[in-house]
C-alpha cells in the first residue's frame, strides 16, 4: 500500500498548473462519441475516472486516438452509432462515469452492464434509476435497484418532468442524456442549482437546452455536431494549493487557466468570506466555460457558517474546506453538506477522523461538522480511506503540522490528480 510522508514547510510560491477539469473530461468523450465528426480535445485528464470514461466508449465501437502532445481525436458516430459491448463494461471509481452512462445506454437498441470497483458498488444508484424507470428505462441493479451492477435494456424512452430531490449534477445529466433519445420533452428541478457542465457542453456541441427558474429542459431526437473542445484546469484540484497557500505564512501562489464556472465557484466564495485573499486575473472564456488565473496569498482565516445553495457549488471541496477551517480563528459550522456520506467514502466520518488525529476538536452531525480552528496540528498516521479528496486533503493539513505526518492508501489521487505528490513535492522543495 502506498504511503506519503508530509512534513510542515516553509512560504510556498511561484506559479503552477492543474490537471483539466475531471468532469470536463467526462462529458467531452461523452459527447464527442455521440457527435457527428471528429471532436478534438486539449488538455483531457489523464486521471483514472476519466480513463474509466475513455476506455468503455471504446468498448462501444468508438475511435479515440491519444496524440503525443496529450490532445485527444474523437470518432464521433452520432446519437445511434454506439455498438453493443462484448463485455461487461468497468466504471472503477466513477460516480460520473456509471450515473451519465445510465441515462445514456438506457435509449439505446442494446443490453449492457455497468459495473465499478468496490467503493463504486457501494454507492446508492436509486435517484438516478428511479427517474429513468419512469421515462421507460428497463435497468436491473443489486439491492433492488441501488447498487451496481446494473443490467441495462436499452428501450424506446419518454420526456417526463422530474422534481430531484437532492442538487446533482449526475442526477441532471443522466436525465438530460436520456432525454435526448425520449419522445417529447424532458424537464429536471433542482432545489438548488447544480453545476452546469452538460449544459454548457451541449450548447456547445449545437443542442438546444433550456434553463429556467429552478431547472433545465431538452427536447428529444436532436443530434451533435462535433467541435473542437480545451479543458480548463480542474477548480477542484485547484482548491488544494488555494488552502495551502491560504494556510502556510508567507505564501503566495498563482494558479493558471482554472476553471471559474459559476456552478463551481463556491470553494473561492467560501475561502474568500472567511478571509482569504484570492484574486482572479484575465478572465476568459475556452469553449462555453469560464477561466481565470487565480492568485492566492496567505491569509488570517476566520470560522464561519455555511449551508445552502452554498453547499452543491463546493460539494467536493469540502474535505480541503475543513482543513481551512481547523486552521482559522473561532469555529466553522457546516450544513445541509448530508451528500458528502455517500461519496467515495462518507467523507464527514473520513475527514473528522483525520482532523481528530492532528488534535483538532471535530464534531459531527448527520449532514455536516462543527469545526474549533486552532494554530497548530500535531502529526501522526491517517488513513484515507480510499478516497482521493481525503488523501490530498490530509497532505495539505500536514504542512501545518509540528510533526511528520503519514498518510496510508495514496495511490487514489490517480483518480483525478495524476501528479499531484511530485507537484506537491516540488512546492516544497522551493518553500522559502
Amino acid at each position: 500500500m502506498q504511503t506519503e510522508s508530509i512534513e510542515k514547510c516553509g512560504a510556498l510560491r511561484g506559479e503552477i498548473r492543474v490537471p483539466g477539469d475531471k468532469s470536463i473530461s467526462h462529458r467531452s468523450v461523452m459527447f464527442g462519441a455521440l457527435a457527428q465528426g471528429q471532436t478534438r480535445v486539449r488538455g483531457f485528464l489523464r486521471g483514472e475516472d476519466n480513463l474509466s470514461t475513455l476506455t468503455a466508449f471504446r468498448a462501444m465501437g468508438i475511435a479515440v486516438e491519444e496524440r503525443p502532445d496529450g490532445e485527444l481525436l474523437i470518432e464521433g458516430r452520432g446519437m445511434q452509432g454506439l455498438s453493443e459491448p462484448a463485455d461487461v463494461l468497468d466504471c472503477g471509481n466513477s460516480g460520473t462515469t456509471i450515473r451519465l452512462m445510465s441515462g445514456l445506454l438506457a435509449g439505446q437498441r442494446f443490453f449492457s452492464v455497468l459495473t465499478g470497483d468496490r467503493y463504486l458498488r457501494r454507492r446508492p444508484m436509486g435517484r438516478v434509476l428511479q427517474p429513468l424507470a419512469q421515462m421507460g428505462a428497463q435497468i436491473w441493479g443489486r439491492q433492488q435497484g441501488q447498487c451496481a451492477p446494473l443490467a441495462i435494456v436499452g428501450q424506446p424512452l419518454k420526456g417526463l418532468s422530474y422534481q430531484s430531490p437532492v442538487a446533482s449534477a449526475q442526477v441532471k445529466s443522466a436525465l438530460l442524456l436520456a432525454g435526448l433519445y425520449a419522445e417529447g420533452e424532458t424537464r429536471v428541478y433542482e432545489p438548488h442549482l447544480s453545476r452546469d457542465h452538460s449544459e454548457r457542453m451541449l450548447r456547445h456541441f449545437g443542442v438546444t437546452v433550456d434553463s429556467f427558474a429552478g431547472g433545465v429542459s431538452i427536447a428529444g431526437g436532436q443530434s451533435l455536431q462535433a467541435r473542437d473542445l480545451e479543458v480548463p484546469g480542474d477548480i477542484s484540484s485547484a482548491a488544494f494549493f488555494l488552502v495551502a497557500a491560504l494556510i502556510v505564512p508567507g505564501s503566495e501562489l498563482l494558479i493558471r487557466q482554472v476553471g471559474v464556472n459559476p456552478t463551481r465557484t463556491g470553494i473561492l466564495d467560501i475561502l474568500r468570506a472567511m478571509g482569504g485573499d484570492i484574486r482572479c486575473l484575465d478572465e476568459r472564456e475556452l469553449g462555453g466555460e469560464p477561466v481565470a488565473d487565480l492568485l492566492v496569498r496567505s491569509s488570517t482565516l476566520k470560522g464561519i457558517e455555511i449551508g445552502g445553495a452554498l453547499v452543491p457549488r463546493a460539494i467536493d471541496e469540502f474535505p480541503v474546506i475543513s482543513v481551512a477551517a481547523a486552521c482559522a480563528e473561532g469555529t466553522t459550522v457546516v450544513r445541509d453538506a448530508r451528500e458528502l456520506r455517500v461519496k467515495e467514502t462518507d467523507r464527514i466520518a473520513a475527514m473528522a477522523s483525520v482532523l481528530q488525529t492532528l488534535g483538532v476538536t471535530v464534531t459531527t452531525a448527520d449532514d455536516g461538522m462543527t469545526i474549533c480552528g486552532q494554530e497548530t496540528f500535531q502529526g501522526g498516521q491517517v488513513d484515507s480511506c480510499g478516497d482521493h479528496r481525503i488523501a490530498m486533503s490530509a497532505a495539505i493539513a500536514g504542512l501545518c503540522a509540528g510533526t511528520a505526518l503519514t498518510i496510508r492508501d495514496t495511490a487514489c489521487t490517480e483518480t483525478s490528480f495524476p501528479g499531484f505528490w511530485p507537484l506537491l513535492a516540488g512546492l516544497r522543495r522551493q518553500a522559502v
